[in-house]
């Protein structure tokens, strides 16, 4: 899924980040196309269920796509387990993530 540049070259109510709904919408939009989930539309995926066991049901090889997708997306690293184990708790937990690193100016 090809993106306009990573979520701090883009612009919301010119604060240089996109307003949080509107980043759960795209990181939901980001999991269904990267894992390929033809059962499962975004808007079916409920802000605060888990992403793994038995919310989605994602694994670990969902996890490393996951990984990838986010860091070609929006240039954040997700350095280790525990860190990936906090960020993928859910999609809350995923854009409080990604926010928070796009703020700190920082890519990991």
């Amino acid at each position: 899924m090809r993106r306009n540049g990573p979520l701090r070259a883009r612009q919301y109510g010119g604060k240089g980040i996109l307003e949080k709904n509107e980043l759960k919408t795209e990181l939901k939009r980001l999991i269904v196309e990267t894992l390929h989930l033809e059962d499962i539309q975004p808007q079916e995926i409920e802000d605060e269920a888990p992403l793994f066991g038995e919310g989605l049901g994602l694994d670990s090889i969902d996890a490393l796509e996951l990984v990838v997708a986010l860091e070609k997306s929006y240039s954040v690293i997700i350095e280790d387990e525990e860190v990936g184990r906090q960020a993928f708790a859910s999609i809350d937990a995923l854009a409080d993530f990604v926010t928070q690193k796009v703020r700190s100016g920082m890519p990991n």
